[in-house]
């Protein structure tokens, strides 16, 4: 369980954005309602640069959340140690509110991956994912949030449903979860089920972050919708009433909006931001 001296997460209940150098300026002098900026730890890894320098000056201004994209927590083959090193060194100096990362796997053997790929919910699958989120948190020295995955298919050797075992994972190591509403809706769509019913059977009182979105739409093989959590659209309606709905039962939460790819220009990120807030003020 959960050491008393890791550091717990500490973003405040409000907009927040995935921080893109592009968009440095607006935050600087147009924030709007954004507190918190999130950046992804594999590209601020440098010890000097631009990056790091627009990042430290925001650092000063906004809360803070590292979101790893590089761990592979649900690999078969042991951490990266190297990795988890530079991980800890840019903790230790920025000090974030949060730290996070995926229920997923990205590397096999020395190959890595450009993917968050799922995993199969058995027994063995949960004793290996525990250990190396107890071995993150212990070399962080901080709680770390473990986010739900986006699916595009489900393994016939599951034994466990999504929520349970992530209830469990908090349980057995003390972290906490990053509920990502839009890979909720992705995952969803693509395996035929009822994201309002997976919403319901969330551990909520875990959640200590949520993400919205966008995503791209395409078709599979059989002509079936099929969503791709490509964030690179704005957040859709139903994602909107998902988001409505953790909140009711929540009440206020930090959640950010995730755009990497195609990246708008500031004002329209902004707008994300501005309906989250109005989201937030929901009672």
């Amino acid at each position: 369980m959960l050491d008393t001296h890791r550091t717990p997460d500490t973003l405040p209940n409000a907009p927040g954005v995935g921080f893109k150098p592009a968009h440095f300026q607006g935050l600087a002098t147009d924030p709007g309602p954004v507190r918190w900026i999130e950046v992804h730890a594999e590209n601020y890894m440098a010890d000097g640069g631009r990056q790091i320098a627009q990042l430290r000056a925001l650092s000063e201004r906004f809360a803070t959340s590292v979101h790893g994209v590089g761990l592979s927590i649900g690999g078969a083959q042991d951490l990266d140690t190297e990795h988890l090193a530079r991980l800890k060194h840019l903790c230790d100096w920025l000090k974030p509110d949060s730290f996070s990362e995926h229920l997923a796997w990205s590397t096999h053997g020395a190959e890595f991956m450009n993917d968050l790929l799922p995993l199969p919910y058995t027994d063995a699958t949960l004793t290996h994912v525990a250990a190396h989120i107890n071995q993150v948190q212990d070399t962080l020295g901080r709680r770390m949030l473990l986010e739900n995955p986006s699916s595009y298919l489900a393994f016939e050797s599951s034994t466990w449903a999504e929520t349970e075992f992530l209830a469990e994972l908090v349980r057995r190591t003390g972290c906490g979860l990053l509920l990502d509403v839009n890979n909720v809706f992705i995952s969803a769509t693509n395996l035929g089920t009822s994201a309002d019913a997976y919403i319901d059977a969330y551990p909520l009182d875990a959640v200590r972050e949520v993400h919205v979105g966008g995503h791209a739409e395409d078709a599979d093989e059989h002509g079936a919708r099929l969503l791709i959590d490509s964030h690179d659209t704005p957040v859709v309606g139903p994602v909107w009433m998902l988001l409505a709905r953790v909140l009711a039962r929540t009440g206020p939460l930090p959640v950010l909006v995730e755009w990497d790819n195609d990246v708008p220009d500031w004002p329209t990120l902004r707008s994300e931001a501005d309906r989250i807030a109005d989201a937030l003020a929901l009672e």
